[in-house]
């Protein structure tokens, strides 16, 4: 067993464990992680300071996980975009590969939480999707995801990127993870060293808080870099994390300090389960605007919201945005006109 995947196996995943640490009510938590199932590393786990922080509000399982809402299980329709299981295909020149259907620490906000313990199946790689992805010469680059990609062994990940790389019409591979930030160890030195023999290869973490930049996990960052890997940072915008322009500032800023390229500002899915981390869309509006004064162009992100039913994304920027009350109306690559709700604040 190498050291990573020992710290990942002493991470805390009960609720008798977490309340070794902070007074819990378990009674009350108990009915969520039947449905969600938790697993926080216990190095993200010490960049805790009090209940509630923003870090607590990311990995600590929370009752609002389970208000009856409108919201979806599916809400990118993921599943109607997967014509093999393991595999999506939204846009035409690129597909994402669910290399893992398990992660390190279990975001309370993920988009595919259920499908990591709650309703439906969780996905898993299979022989199919990689004939698929051979099979059709238009698709020029793969985004291996997950779950978390990272998280299969160095064995594992070497073959599926030697036989991605066999395919004469792929291109580029992206690796999506959160490793950086929540196993750090994952990093390794041999792990930088086998990835470095496939480039064009870029990976994409994710850092929603400045807390987040520790001195672990910019020395993971810095492995990375060091092997010719470009990475890039895909931010979720999260109600009680990072939802002022202060916070969204001081992260930015760290982010390009430590070579880490701001890429996208996500708008939080109307996924179920996570409704309680939505913020309006104005909201993420005056942060952009606040940060085009703040600080450099490099340090800013894509504002980006990914379309309910599979639509794909569409960049919101200040003052280019139809609506009408709480209705905005988006358009697509393809031309459509989607109907978006925002939230009233």
């Amino acid at each position: 067993m190498e050291r990573w995947q020992k710290v990942l196996s002493e991470s805390i995943s009960s609720l008798d464990e977490l309340a070794l640490f902070f007074p819990i009510d378990k009674d009350l938590l108990l009915p969520v992680v039947r449905r969600y199932p938790f697993r926080i590393t216990r190095s993200y786990f010490s960049l805790i300071l009090e209940q509630g922080d923003p870090i607590w509000r990311q990995c600590v399982p929370d009752p609002s996980e389970l208000d009856q809402d409108h919201l979806s299980i599916d809400p990118l329709n993921e599943n109607g975009c997967s014509p093999v299981p393991g595999l999506i295909h939204r846009y035409p020149d690129r597909v994402v590969l669910l290399a893992s259907s398990v992660c390190s620490t279990q975001c309370r906000f993920c988009m595919r939480k259920n499908r990591m313990g709650g309703e439906g199946n969780a996905w898993s790689f299979g022989e199919p999707a990689m004939e698929y992805i051979e099979q059709r010469p238009s698709l020029r680059e793969v985004i291996l995801s997950g779950g978390d990609p990272l998280l299969l062994t160095d064995d594992e990940l070497e073959k599926m990127l030697i036989r991605l790389r066999n395919i004469p019409h792929l291109e580029i591979i992206r690796i999506h993870t959160r490793t950086p930030v929540t196993l750090p160890e994952r990093i390794t030195t041999q792990l930088c060293r086998m990835l470095k023999e496939h480039h064009p290869l870029y990976v994409n973490t994710q850092f929603n808080h400045p807390r987040e930049i520790t001195p672990s996990s910019v020395k993971a960052c810095l492995r990375l870099i060091s092997a010719g890997i470009p990475l890039g940072n895909q931010t979720v915008l999260l109600k009680g994390v990072n939802d002022t322009p202060e916070v969204m500032k001081e992260l930015m800023q760290k982010l390009l300090v430590i070579r880490v390229r701001p890429y996208y500002l996500h708008q939080m899915d109307m996924v179920k389960g996570a409704g309680h981390f939505r913020t309006s869309i104005q909201k993420g509006l005056e942060i952009m605007t606040y940060l085009r004064g703040h600080i450099s162009g490099m340090a800013i992100p894509t504002y980006v919201i990914d379309l309910p039913g599979g639509k794909g994304k569409v960049p919101l920027f200040p003052d280019q945005v139809k609506r009408n009350g709480n209705m905005f109306y988006l358009r697509n690559d393809l031309g459509e006109i989607v109907e978006y709700p925002d939230l009233e604040e």
